[in-house]
């Protein structure tokens, strides 16, 4: 099973040698940033830093840098245990479409062991310590200015809670948040995510919406953060079925939401309507600097939190970083999911390299022509990853995440007056490149072996590939210790 909470998993981490504690002082303006930076890109430890100067709690940093570490902390020994998990529930209904994407997450309801559980103030370890009005100070929490041109410092891994003012429904989102004062945050809702239509809606009511922001959460919910779910899927349901067990919830003080009982902290406050205030740039997860741009401002009214609290932040930036393993995570939780969405497809990769939302390399078992620019298409129509702004299509014999093999495919497979569609369509919040924000350009590349009704009517049809003889392979194999090679 998934740890229980955050400290729980950093004194296994400990224990196997894999988390290490920094106890001379380090400043979070760009030190901590590049230490952890190094550290991560490098394949190093989680980190504690013990000691960060103007903060009154640790920080711990990187805990999710490599794969075993987080697979470690949602009680998994490889990303397939849970994607097959996730397929279990689609079969045998086989449903289509996010309808029935929504169906099959609808039986996680059904599971005593999934659903959160509520829990009493008294029970909640986060609510050990309360602090109310002028008694809340946002400079105790190590916030990090990671960046040179950054537009100040940023919390990088709080859970915002919200709920939609009409329907009820709640939604946990990761989301940046600019510390602008010692009680006011800045909330980067981008354009296509829930909770700023929840706060959309509230302010076309005339109504302020509450907001509860946890930070060290238990790691199940960390990621179920981050994960792609359609708007009327519960979190705290996938948090439980990741984590086999039910997530302990309690109500928070001053606003009408529950947070996670074993969370280090909790903001807590009630977001004005109009209330901006620019906020960023961000040296963010693309790898490169995004503008400054108005977003809403939260006046925080109250601070809750553990005896002996920790923050668990993390570095974002020029690939690779923490992000690589918890985009790895969705790319292969949601592979069942993407599967009944788009059957076509046999398997998918979101490189690193490209943000995760910016490129999918996709094989297909080809049964028609043109079957590549179908594929396309669909995935261009499908829910988030309508954002994506290249794909590119081999056939099944291609390993996906073989880059080297994919670009042999892309670069020397494909003629592009024929095999390139390019389109527009919306892109991405944080998208730079983009000749307009939130709408560009998008391309698809087929780089499967094409068929005569697809054009292709040189002599002889498309040619085989150069592969070794399948009874010398197997000789060369089985006398290869004779070569003292």
């Amino acid at each position: 099973m998934a740890y229980d909470d955050l400290r729980s998993l950093l004194r296994a981490l400990e224990r196997e040698g894999d988390l290490k504690r920094v106890k001379a002082e380090v400043d979070p303006y760009l030190e901590v940033g590049e230490i952890v930076d190094r550290v991560q890109k490098a394949g190093g430890p989680a980190l504690l830093f013990e000691n960060v100067k103007g903060a009154s709690m640790p920080l711990a940093m990187n805990v999710f840098g490599t794969d075993r570490r987080l697979l470690k902390a949602l009680g998994l020994k490889s990303y397939g245990e849970i994607s097959e998990k996730i397929g279990g529930l689609l079969r045998p209904e086989l449903p289509h479409g996010f309808v029935g994407v929504r169906e099959a997450f609808g039986k996680l309801g059904a599971m005593t062991h999934v659903p959160p559980k509520k829990v009493k103030s008294g029970d909640a370890p986060v609510q050990e310590v309360v602090l109310h009005g002028d008694d809340v100070d946002l400079e105790q929490l190590p916030a990090l200015f990671t960046w040179p041109q950054d537009g100040g410092s940023f919390f990088n891994l709080g859970l915002t809670h919200t709920k939609d003012p009409e329907s009820g429904i709640r939604n946990l989102g990761l989301y940046r948040l600019q510390r602008h004062d010692r009680r006011t945050i800045g909330m980067h809702w981008q354009i296509h995510k829930d909770s700023r239509n929840h706060y959309q809606v509230a302010a076309r009511r005339g109504e302020r919406l509450p907001v509860a922001i946890a930070f060290g959460c238990p790691p199940a919910v960390t990621y179920a953060s981050t994960a792609p779910l359609p708007g009327d899927i519960d979190e705290y349901l996938f948090a439980g079925f990741l984590a086999g067990r039910r997530i302990e919830m309690v109500d928070c003080k001053t606003v009408p939401l529950q947070v996670p009982a074993q969370a280090e902290v909790v903001l807590e406050g009630w977001l004005e309507p109009g209330e901006m205030l620019p906020e960023g740039p961000f040296g963010d997860h693309t790898g490169f600097y995004t503008p400054q741009e108005p977003f809403p401002a939260l006046k925080i009214d109250c601070v809750t939190m553990r005896r002996r609290p920790l923050l668990q932040s993390i570095v974002v930036g020029r690939p690779p970083t923490e992000d690589g393993p918890l985009g790895k995570a969705t790319e292969r939780f949601f592979l069942p999911l993407l599967k009944i969405i788009v059957p076509d497809i046999v398997d998918y990769h979101l490189p690193e390299a490209g943000g995760f939302h910016n490129c999918a390399i996709v094989s297909i078992d080809k049964k028609y022509p043109k079957h590549a620019q179908k594929v396309m298409h669909a995935i261009w129509g499908a829910h988030m990853m309508s954002l994506t702004k290249l794909i590119v299509v081999v056939d099944s014999d291609c390993d996906v995440h073989d880059l080297h093999e994919v670009a042999w495919r892309a670069l020397g497979n494909t003629d592009y007056a024929r095999d390139l569609s390019v389109v527009e369509g919306p892109v991405d919040h944080l998208d730079h490149a983009s000749y307009q924000q939130f709408w560009g350009g998008k391309a698809g590349i087929d780089a499967t072996k094409k068929w005569p009704e697809e054009g292709y009517t040189r002599d002889g049809g498309w040619p085989d590939m150069v592969l070794s003889d399948p009874e010398t392979a197997a000789r060369v194999d089985r006398r290869w210790k004779e070569y003292g090679l």
